[in-house]
């Protein structure tokens, strides 16, 4: 070998060597990257994925749904600012004294914890492969105690790009409380998701137009003739919910710039009942993120009967 050939050789193998050493940096930055992008479970957070879509729950929240995303993507949707955003079960009965930041309330169990910032108890906690499972006590948001009469349960799975969670309220108390509008359940996500999304036509899931609106502060009603409505951004990207038991829609937003100084975009299908002694309510809700038309091809895939109360 002459040494032009020698010195040749020599230079292909330092590159080979550097490019297998390029290549392991990558993989390391790389899984590096993966690693502190994508929210891992701790003792203040569960989290499913299944490859598609990526849901988390706060167990110091009662377990309250407070983290939902695709799997590619770090990109939280949901608003968890305090103790009463998240996604999460929220009833409501008579007046009895409580006050809200100054103002009258009445008893309201929620599931996340109280206006003060005190969190709700979780009872028990299991996470699967591809399951949670919570039992939690009610707190009273305006009275800001436990309410052990009160006990919500949650089950949620993943299937392709869509979030099964079946919720649970169980009442053991003796009062019985007027028919009230109860939220099922709250829905908080992130403010840059601004414009909301339903059908509210005669002709549902027959492919009518879709309305899109602002919602301002305080409550507003809207009609969503298929039971469901998302929230999106400028992209027309974001987070909708579908729940076959719900009558109605309340909606509002809070708040301008970001999730930080309190902004928040907000709805709740709504349904009428009285809580009173021995009742047990059971509904599904279905979260999926997208576009409305992807959202809405989800939906429409899981049309059924409204589920009804136990013993009904």
């Amino acid at each position: 070998m002459n040494q032009q050939n020698c010195v040749t050789e020599i230079v292909l193998r330092m590159q080979q060597k550097l490019a297998r050493w390029l290549w392991l940096v990558g993989l390391v930055v790389a899984g590096a990257t993966l690693m502190f992008a994508v929210p891992l479970d701790t003792n203040e957070w569960a989290f499913l994925d299944n490859g598609h879509i990526r849901i988390g729950v706060k167990k110091t929240s009662g377990a309250c749904i407070g983290y939902f995303s695709l799997s590619s993507s770090n990109r939280n949707l949901l608003n968890h600012h305090d103790q009463g955003r998240f996604i999460q079960q929220s009833f409501y009965g008579d007046a009895d004294g409580t006050l809200w930041n100054k103002q009258p309330w009445r008893w309201n169990p929620v599931q996340g914890g109280d206006w003060k910032g005190n969190p709700a108890k979780l009872l028990s906690f299991k996470a699967e492969t591809n399951s949670i499972y919570a039992r939690s006590l009610g707190r009273h948001w305006s009275g800001c105690v436990d309410l052990p009469e009160v006990v919500f349960e949650e089950w949620i799975s993943l299937t392709g790009r869509l979030a099964h969670i079946r919720y649970r309220m169980t009442y053991t108390g003796d009062k019985d409380h007027a028919i009230r509008d109860h939220e099922i359940p709250a829905v908080f996500v992130e403010p840059d998701l601004d414009t909301l999304v339903l059908y509210d036509g005669n002709e549902p899931w027959t492919g009518g137009a879709l309305s899109r609106s602002r919602p301002g502060w305080p409550n507003e009603s809207r009609r969503f003739s298929e039971q469901w409505a998302a929230y999106v951004d400028e992209t027309d990207f974001g987070v909708g919910v579908y729940v076959p038991a719900a009558t109605n829609l309340t909606c509002y937003r809070f708040g301008e710039g970001g999730s930080a100084r309190g902004a928040c975009s907000y709805f709740a299908p709504l349904i009428r009942l009285a809580v009173t002694p021995g009742l047990v309510f059971d509904y599904d809700v279905y979260v999926v993120v997208g576009t409305p038309g992807e959202i809405r091809g989800e939906f429409q895939k899981l049309r059924h009967p409204r589920p009804h109360r136990a013993g009904q």
